[in-house]
C-alpha cells in the first residue's frame, strides 16, 4: 500500500487548517511563494522518487537475502514493533551525518532551506538523497527485517513527522522526554547558533538524549528558520543543485588534489585553506536577518498558485498510476514536472526571462502529451485533448492579463 498517496489529501487539509489557525491567531507562518517553492521540492521529490527509490529497495533486498542474519516473518507484531524503533534508530544516523559531512548535507539541505516554518515545509524534501541514503538502513537487512516491514514503517516514520512542522502546537511536558514534538523539532530547523545540528530523531527524541546531540527550545532565544548559506531562490531545481554546485566549485578552485577528493566527505562547511583564503564566505549576521521575498503583484500570485496547483495534481496523478507506467514515461513525466516547477520558479522571483518561459512551457504541452501517446507512453484518457487545449487557451487569456510588479530585486 502506498501510504504517503493516501496521505497526500490530509496533508493539504491539515495546511488548509494550520491557515485558518494562522488567521484566527492573527499571526502570518505561510508566505506564498515560499510555501509554493517548499512543495515544488516536495512535488519533485516524490516524482524523481518513483525512478530511484528502486535502487535502495534493490539493494536492501538483496542484502536481505544474502547476508540477513535472522529469518524473521512479517507475521509477529513484535517483528513490526522492533522494526519501527530499528528505523528511527538508523534514521537518526542517517540524519545526523547528514548534517555532519559536506556531500550528505548537499542532499538534505533543501529541507532547511526554507525561512518560514509550517506544514508545507514538512513537504519540502531532496530529490537526491537516494544516492547514500540506503546505506543507513543496511544493518535492518542484516538483521532480517524483511522488505514488506521496512518499506511500511519507513513510510509511517516519514507520516509522523509531518505534524511537528508547525508553530502553532507548544512545548507538550513529558511527552517530549520521549518522542520528537513541534518544539524540540523547530529547534532542528534553526539557524541559531545555540540550535544548529541538533534534534535529529525523526520519531524519538530519545537517540538525541543518549547521543548527546538534545537541544531544548529556549523563551530567550527565538528560532530563526533557514540556513546560514540562503538559497535565495524559489527555484526547486536550483534548490537541489546549491551545494553540490558549491562543493564543486571549491573544489576546482583547489591546488591540492586531496583536498579536490576530501572536501566532500569532510565535516558540513570545511573547505581548503587555500579556497577559503581566496574566496571567504560572510558569517551571517541573525540580527540582521531579512527573509528572502521577491515582490509579486496579486495577479501574479494568483497565475502561480493556480498553475502549481495542476502539476500537484499532475504529481498526485503519477503517484498513483506509477506501477502501470513504463520507465519511459516515468522519466518523460519527470522531465515534464521538473520543467513546469523550474519556470514557475523563474516565475515567482519575476525575472525578465518568465512570461517567455511560460509561453514556451504552455506551447509544449500539447506536443508533449502527443508525443507520449505516440509512443505509447500514456493510456488514452478521455476528453483529455479538449481538456487540454482549454487549459492551455485560458492560462493564455490569463497570462495576458496578468499584470506584473516592476521590480525584480530580491530583498534579503
Amino acid at each position: 500500500m502506498n501510504y504517503i498517496l493516501y496521505a497526500v489529501p490530509f496533508f493539504f487539509v491539515l495546511i488548509a487548517l494550520e491557515l485558518l489557525a494562522d488567521r484566527w491567531r492573527g499571526v502570518s507562518s505561510y508566505r506564498l511563494a515560499d510555501a509554493i517553492n517548499s512543495l515544488s521540492a516536495g512535488v519533485l521529490s516524490t516524482t524523481a522518487g518513483l525512478l530511484t527509490r528502486t535502487i535502495g529497495l534493490l539493494i536492501y533486498t538483496l542484502a536481505w537475502q544474502q547476508l540477513a542474519v535472522f529469518e524473521l516473518s512479517a507475521e509477529p507484531l513484535w517483528v513490526w514493533l522492533l522494526a519501527f524503533v530499528f528505523y528511527d534508530f538508523c534514521y537518526y544516523w542517517n540524519h545526523r551525518l547528514g548534517h555532519e559531512r559536506n556531500v550528505l548535507w548537499a542532499a538534505h539541505s533543501v529541507h532547511h532551506q526554507s525561512e518560514d516554518y509550517n506544514l508545507s515545509t514538512a513537504l519540502r524534501q531532496t530529490s537526491t538523497g537516494f544516492i547514500f541514503g540506503w546505506i543507513f538502513y543496511l544493518p535492518m537487512a542484516v538483521a532480517g527485517v524483511p522488505p514488506l516491514v521496512f518499506l511500511t514503517v519507513a513510510a509511517l516514520n516519514l507520516l509522523y513527522q509531518f505534524w511537528v512542522h508547525t508553530r502553532h502546537i507548544p512545548k507538550l511536558g513529558w511527552f517530549e522526554w520521549l518522542f520528537v514534538s513541534p518544539s524540540n523539532h523547530r529547534v532542528h530547523h534553526a539557524q541559531n547558533a545555540v540550535y544548529m545540528d541538533r534534534n535529529y530523531g525523526g520519531v524519538f527524541i530519545l537517540w538525541d538524549r543518549l547521543f548527546g546531540t538534545f537541544q531544548e527550545e529556549l523563551d530567550e532565544q527565538p528560532v530563526i528558520f533557514g540556513v546560514t548559506t540562503p538559497l535565495a531562490s524559489w527555484n526547486p531545481l536550483w534548490a537541489n543543485a546549491q551545494f553540490y554546485v558549491a562543493l564543486w566549485r571549491d573544489a576546482q578552485r583547489a591546488e591540492s588534489w586531496w583536498d579536490r577528493l576530501r572536501i566532500w566527505f569532510m565535516p558540513t562547511g570545511w573547505r581548503p585553506a587555500d579556497v577559503a583564503a581566496k574566496y571567504p564566505q560572510a558569517k551571517p549576521d541573525l540580527s540582521q536577518f531579512v527573509k528572502f521575498d521577491v515582490p509579486l503583484s496579486r495577479g501574479q500570485q494568483v497565475y502561480a498558485a493556480t498553475q502549481f496547483s495542476l502539476y500537484v495534481l499532475a504529481g498526485t496523478g503519477l503517484l498513483a498510476l506509477a506501477a502501470e507506467l513504463s520507465t519511459a514515461a516515468l522519466l518523460l513525466g519527470l522531465a515534464w514536472m521538473a520543467g513546469g516547477l523550474y519556470v514557475i520558479g523563474t516565475w515567482l522571483e519575476n525575472r525578465p526571462t518568465a512570461r517567455r518561459l511560460e509561453l514556451l512551457r504552455l506551447a509544449l504541452n500539447l506536443p508533449v502529451v502527443w508525443l507520449a501517446l505516440q509512443l505509447g507512453l500514456l493510456p488514452e484518457l478521455p476528453l483529455l485533448w479538449p481538456l487540454l487545449l482549454g487549459y492551455s487557451l485560458l492560462s493564455l487569456v490569463a497570462l495576458y492579463y496578468t499584470p506584473g510588479e516592476r521590480s525584480t530585486v530580491a530583498v534579503r
